[in-house]
């Protein structure tokens, strides 16, 4: 298990196709900001996606893949211009019988992801509020996108799976290149790319509940305890105890919020011994017991 998959595993992203738009000038949409994470991609004509401003519109050509931070609502047309946009209820709804065989038309495709708890959110906030990723010919997601435009072409049997498992294929490649074009990109996944340090950082996400030591770390690395000690910190901006008591912690955020563990259960797999021991690093951490933390941070049913 990689770093970057034991985080994409943990935030549980779910997602769909949830609109391919064919569309004929003029035309236009406004997505909210509720959206906590969209993926555009452009199959046939072009579109202009924004933010804010028009003049800050950046131009998607077929194969071209934006990806959206929620937060902000931001805007999709055929021309970068003010009061283009309509609610994407009314924009689906005027353009739900538009001919795909029209050369006029711009066919396009948006999907939308949610990622869970704190770890969804840590892969979501290393990102940029917009990104737009111009793939090669032969670039991995240029080649996912195209199978998403062919299988968009075809009546075949579950087809809504086969979108949605590309989708899921195209989130991780994007999140990927990201993260390697963004100076902002998660500390460990830069310290993962170091083949010694990614030993260590593995290590502690496949066994978080081990009590584990400095130099049992900097054995699985090849280095001596000082050198690793002074590596890890350097990439990471904290000691690796801290970093394992960081990730418990965020481990059992991400548990109190599903509900589905007691206390003991999630202080036995964070590496605490008891419920008590559990508690008073949870509470050193965040000020409060894990059960109040939990019942403020529960959504009331609705």
């Amino acid at each position: 298990m990689d770093v970057l998959q034991d985080y994409l595993v943990r935030a549980r992203a779910s997602g769909a196709v949830f609109a391919r738009s064919v569309a004929r000038p003029p035309w236009g949409l406004t997505l909210p900001g509720s959206i906590q994470l969209s993926l555009h991609t452009v199959l046939r004509g072009h579109a202009w996606l924004w933010l804010d401003e028009p003049a800050d519109a950046e131009r998607l050509l077929p194969g071209d893949l934006a990806i959206v931070v929620g937060g902000r609502d931001h805007h999709i047309a055929d021309e970068p211009k003010p009061g283009r946009c309509v609610s994407h209820e009314q924009f689906w709804a005027a353009t739900a019988d538009a001919d795909a065989t029209d050369p006029a038309a711009s066919v396009f495709l948006c999907g939308a992801y949610r990622l869970a708890g704190d770890i969804g959110r840590s892969l979501i906030q290393a990102l940029p509020p917009l990104l737009v990723i111009r793939p090669s010919a032969h670039d991995q997601v240029h080649d996912v996108v195209s199978l998403i435009s062919r299988e968009l072409q075809e009546s075949a049997p579950a087809g809504q799976t086969v979108l949605d498992r590309l989708l899921d294929v195209l989130l991780v490649l994007v999140l990927r290149a990201s993260y390697q074009q963004s100076s902002s990109a998660p500390r460990w996944y830069r310290a993962s790319e170091d083949p010694r340090l990614s030993r260590a950082l593995q290590a502690m996400h496949e066994e978080p509940h081990r009590g584990w030591t400095v130099p049992e770390l900097a054995r699985l690395t090849a280095m001596s305890r000082p050198s690793f000690a002074r590596n890890f910190e350097r990439a990471l901006g904290q000691t690796p105890m801290q970093y394992l008591t960081d990730w418990r912690l965020t481990l059992a955020r991400d548990y109190l919020l599903s509900g589905e563990l007691t206390l003991e259960q999630i202080g036995r797999r964070t590496g605490y011994t008891s419920t008590n021991a559990f508690a008073a690093a949870f509470r050193r951490y965040h000020g409060v017991p894990p059960g109040r933390w939990r019942q403020a941070n529960t959504p009331a049913p609705r």
